[in-house]
């Protein structure tokens, strides 16, 4: 099984010949894991439930194929050179008009391009963030804006969830706290708010508009990831936090990952027209306008709505599923999360068992997964972990279960006193 380890130089973990050049953020990460590292987690015999991919057959390879060759009978060149061309320019405008029908202010002015959404959290933190700076997440989060978060040297706070999404009041309390203290606020508050990951909870609506009340109060700005917001399969709509927020203190994120094909590559960032002119003029580098186009094209003439329609079918049996598997082959000391949307499912282990120590045993019995303290800025997570629902087949699913179901009882059983 590939783990993920830290690599070392040449001379056996001895300073770089660069180090000194480094930024100091890298060079306080220098021998850890990078961005991505995660994907290593494999072995080959074993059910991969660690991947947040959506499954191949999802991609809409034929739509797709049909809109780039419909953009080049009637753009030609101008497709290919910078800023493309009208349907490049379309993109903005439709997704403009899928964040009105959420219910938020806006129209194309307020969307900024970027090459997916990871590309839109780092061009956010790089107009906000300066090293020694605090931003508050939710514990657990997202691991690759943990890793983001890292390579601009800031100090990050988690606060925990349950069933209603952050704990909002636990956040108001360290603020008030910090206040009172005179300790540093955060400039940034980065949220998953709707089918979270690694969780799957949705922040409710109370919860939201305390937490914009919050921005607003101490002054901070709030991040907005919605890359599942999409992929609703049961339970109620709830308003965007960027459709709640008068005072312009959310920005928000969004992505064609997962409702189109990761390898798009292409995202977006939604606000205000004072922080999103700031972050576009910042913003270092273009983006693929030839793919913006075909973009364009399929989202406004080519089937998205369709295909987003069959994905949430599509989705949601493989949530069923997992769930199901779940109840059947689980401990009953185990619990886990019953997401109404996105990919994941967050599983606690019974208590004393590490999910990290048991993933070796996991994957000889034929399953990986995420431990959870991959998805923690600080050393909680040890017995959670987080499976993906989104990728492998059903049968390939259920194997995976009763595969970590068998190496959960063995540890059990060798927990318990003889």
């Amino acid at each position: 099984m590939a783990e993920d380890t830290p690599t070392t130089d040449d001379d056996g973990g001895r300073p770089g010949a660069f180090d000194h050049l480094f930024t100091p953020a890298v060079r306080d990460g220098l021998g850890e894991a990078g961005y991505g590292s995660w994907r290593a987690i494999d072995a080959p015999d074993a059910v991969s439930l660690s991947f947040g991919f959506p499954f191949p057959e999802s991609f809409p390879n034929d739509e797709l194929a049909a809109a780039a060759e419909a953009v080049f009978e009637a753009e030609g060149g101008a497709a290919m050179q910078y800023g493309g061309g009208e349907y490049a320019d379309r993109l903005a405008e439709a997704i403009a008009e899928r964040e009105r029908d959420r219910g938020i202010d806006c129209d194309a002015g307020n969307v900024l391009l970027t090459n997916g959404a990871t590309h839109a959290i780092d061009v956010v933190a790089h107009a906000f963030l300066d090293r020694g700076d605090h931003v508050f997440v939710e514990a657990p989060t997202f691991m690759g804006t943990l890793k983001l978060f890292a390579n601009y040297g800031v100090e990050v706070a988690g606060f925990e969830t349950d069933d209603e999404g952050l704990d909002v009041g636990a956040v108001a309390a360290e603020l008030e706290s910090r206040t009172a203290e005179g300790r540093p606020l955060p400039k940034l508050l980065y949220t998953i708010p709707t089918f979270q990951n690694p969780t799957g909870t949705t922040l409710s609506r109370d919860r939201r508009e305390r937490l914009l009340d919050l921005a607003e109060e101490y002054d901070f700005v709030v991040v907005e990831d919605d890359a599942y917001g999409d992929l609703r399969y049961g339970g109620d709509d709830v308003a965007p936090l960027k459709a709640l927020d008068e005072t312009g203190r959310v920005v928000r994120v969004g992505t064609f990952s997962k409702t189109v094909a990761p390898g798009v590559r292409t995202g977006w960032i939604l606000g205000d027209d004072e922080p999103l002119d700031t972050v576009g003029r910042i913003r270092a580098g273009g983006t693929n306008t030839f793919t913006q186009s075909v973009l364009g094209y399929y989202c406004t003439e080519g089937g998205f709505e369709g295909n987003v329609a069959e994905l949430r079918a599509a989705y949601e049996k493989r949530r069923d599923h997992i769930l199901a598997c779940l109840d059947d082959h689980m401990p009953e000391a185990a619990e886990w999360t019953d997401p109404d949307g996105g990919f994941f499912v967050w599983v606690e282990l019974p208590e004393g068992i590490d999910a990290e120590e048991l993933l070796p045993r996991a994957a000889d019995e034929g399953v990986t997964y995420l431990p959870g303290e991959m998805f923690f800025p600080d050393d909680r997570g040890e017995n959670g972990l987080r499976l993906s629902f989104s990728y492998v087949s059903l049968d390939e699913m259920e194997r995976g279960i009763e595969a970590l179901a068998r190496a959960t009882r063995s540890a059990l059983r060798e927990r318990r006193p003889r």
